[in-house]
């Protein structure tokens, strides 16, 4: 543990810890100058996280730029940016207090990992506006690894530094992880670089996908979760020891799992929206902010020995769920069904075809050999009928910047991508 005496917190303190910390949140919001903050808790006497209203990604959207600041600018020393893939971007702001924040946590997800103070870590997120380079390299520091400022892209330099410099850790997104491997193998370079662990994140992936990089990679490949309106990563993630959930670090973010459409806690167990709450960061503070991410809180005591809340590996968003004739489908689903054949590489495409009424749905895998019992298989997993395209190995579109695209609609008789 990267914490100790924080990360093992027996939990009773930890709670009585959180109380303090809210409302020392809430009250200093409340005095805040700031016309956002003071509309947002008009009313909110209490200091319960119930009594607080939920936050959505358009009202921190209105409030652009510096709309929601919690402390004068002149105190900040840094701005991040979303991605504004599904909208404009949001701008986040941090004090000198935040970023060193920022750093302990990721500081804490790289040890749940595997991570040591020895170590090459070789940081493939894309640095800049995106908190997932400048997160990782700070967070390494931090550890007291030699963080390796790859960046994103170029992944015939990228495997010759990690042979040369004897990368260790890997930290950048599953899917060029996965990419980075396949590089790796057609160069015959995979047994020269002395991996042990991998941190991914930035976009969904399955158990399957999990399978194919831990084999391909010999390493414990561990999933990372953040976002920049909550600090960026590290606001939860696995350890090596007990992989498939995620300790959230909530001395710091406060989870909840409501009903998307009702707002309202769910049953223990039961799937819902993951809903934070910042209670240590100065310049960018959210209540109640509703993430849009499915998962599910995963009771009991981790053999780590960590004891911050967990979560369960997420399922989907609620707004990238597909609705084909009628059913629902994430798009992790799918990618469980195609990375858990051992014939198919890493590389799919689901393409939704909107060019009739009612919509059809084609998943695109890279192979030389039949793809019947793939579709079988979907059509089990979804309870939709799904056509499943073979193709050439090495002819689907790859990502080496930036999130992977894997969802497509097609509107008419050109591909899609």
């Amino acid at each position: 543990m990267f914490q100790p005496d924080l990360e093992a917190m027996p939990a009773e303190e930890r709670r009585a810890l959180q109380d303090e910390r809210l409302a020392a949140l809430l009250e200093r919001l409340r005095s805040s100058s700031t016309e956002y903050w003071r509309g947002k808790l008009a009313g909110v006497d209490a200091d319960g996280i119930e009594a607080v209203p939920f936050t959505t990604k358009a009202e921190l959207r209105d409030a652009y730029p510096f709309g929601t600041l919690a402390v004068g600018l002149e105190r900040t020393v840094r701005v991040h940016a979303s991605s504004g893939t599904r909208g404009k971007a949001l701008v986040v702001a941090y004090t000198a207090a935040d970023i060193e924040l920022f750093a302990q946590v990721v500081a804490r997800a790289l040890a749940c990992a595997g991570a040591r103070q020895s170590d090459v870590l070789h940081v493939a997120y894309g640095y800049g506006l995106f908190t997932g380079g400048l997160g990782f390299h700070y967070g390494g520091e931090l550890l007291g690894a030699t963080v390796v400022p790859a960046s994103g892209g170029n992944a015939g330099l990228q495997l010759e530094l990690m042979a040369d410099l004897g990368a260790n850790g890997l930290a950048c997104t599953p899917s060029f992880a996965r990419l980075l491997a396949e590089r790796a193998a057609e160069a015959g370079v995979a047994g020269t670089i002395p991996l042990r662990y991998g941190l991914f994140g930035a976009e969904p992936w399955s158990e399957a996908m999990r399978e194919k990089l831990e084999r391909a990679w010999g390493i414990d490949a561990c999933d990372v979760y953040g976002l920049s309106e909550v600090i960026g990563p590290g606001v939860a993630a696995e350890c090596r020891e007990a992989k498939g959930a995620l300790h959230v670090f909530d001395d710091h973010f406060l989870p909840e799992i409501v009903h998307p459409e009702t707002g309202r806690a769910v049953a223990a167990g039961e799937r819902g929206e993951l809903v934070l709450t910042t209670l240590t960061p100065e310049a960018f503070p959210v209540l109640r902010y509703r993430t849009g991410d499915v998962s599910s809180f995963v009771e009991g005591p981790c053999p780590c020995g960590r004891t911050h809340r967990r979560i369960a590996r997420f399922s989907g968003r609620v707004d990238d769920m597909l609705v084909v004739r009628g059913i629902n489908v994430f798009p992790s689903e799918i990618e469980a069904v195609v990375l858990d054949d051992a014939a198919l590489g890493g590389q799919y495409a689901i393409v939704v075809d909107r060019r009739t009424p009612l919509p059809e749905l084609e998943v695109h895998v890279e192979t030389e050999g039949p793809v019947e019992h793939l579709e079988e298989r979907l059509e089990t997993r979804l309870r939709l009928r799904v056509q499943v395209v073979a193709c050439a190995p090495g002819s689907l579109p790859r990502t080496e910047t930036g999130k992977a695209k894997r969802v497509f609609e097609r509107l008419d008789d050109t591909e899609p991508w």
